[in-house]
């Protein structure tokens, strides 16, 4: 049988070890923004905008998404995925614990799914130690209701920056977005110039465990674009 010699250099060992927890040590000592995803109301499109700016952002960042809604729909859609998403999931509905998200280290960015309750202990929690609230709703006056409601409860006593962002737009009927857009620059509620228009993609794409991203199926693209001047436009807040 043939010898093998090993060199083991301990020292450039112990060199390596040094170095290797200085890196882990450095990314972990980074604070994470955090982005709440918040809406008072169930079935606006919360849990899809929180999945794909997720993906989106995950392109140029380390991405932690947490679901703290009860229902658990970004750890259903999460779950389906064959491959993973480009980003990390954790599915916590305990206030104090949601209360502690900025001690969460190695992320450049914890982006939160808040439960569609305005008197929810964990909503509060969050909106808490966010550094911006998105507020995802349909353009439809019902909806514009409800999203004045949550603004009034959850988002202006907390004193974050936030904007509006208008989901499921029709693209047959664009007017319906730009008179919403209109309304609620009357009210002094800040909106986002993007939207994202209503899509199959949407659906498919939550059935097949994939972010809007990596989707392949017809108006993907369009779909993706989407979220990708939406996330954009988030980022352009962070920069004033």
């Amino acid at each position: 049988m043939q010898n093998l010699r090993f060199d083991y250099d301990i020292e450039k060992e112990t060199r390596f070890l040094v170095y290797l927890m200085l890196v882990s040590t450095e990314v972990s000592m980074g604070v994470p923004k955090i982005i709440a995803v918040v809406n008072g109301k169930g079935g606006v499109g919360k849990t899809t905008t929180a999945i794909n700016l997720a993906a989106t952002f995950s392109r140029n960042h380390t991405v932690l998404l947490v679901d703290a809604d009860i229902q658990g729909s970004a750890s259903w859609w999460f779950g389906r995925s064959q491959k993973g998403m480009g980003f990390d999931l954790s599915q916590d509905t305990n206030s104090k614990l949601l209360g502690h998200l900025r001690s969460i280290k190695g992320y450049d960015l914890v982006i939160v799914d808040t439960p569609p309750a305005l008197q929810s202990e964990a909503l509060a929690a969050v909106v808490d130690v966010a550094d911006y609230l998105v507020l995802p709703t349909p353009p439809a006056p019902m909806d514009l209701a409800v999203l004045v409601d949550t603004v009034k409860t959850a988002v202006t006593p907390a004193r974050k920056p936030y904007r509006v962002l208008l989901t499921k737009v029709d693209t047959r009927s664009l007017g319906e977005a730009l008179e919403a857009q209109n309304t609620l620059l009357q009210l002094g509620i800040p909106a986002c110039n993007a939207f994202v228009r209503i899509y199959k993609a949407h659906e498919r794409a939550a059935l097949e465990g994939v972010a809007i991203t990596e989707w392949r199926g017809k108006n993907g693209r369009e779909a993706e674009s989407d979220y990708r001047r939406v996330a954009e436009e988030i980022q352009r807040d962070w920069r004033k």
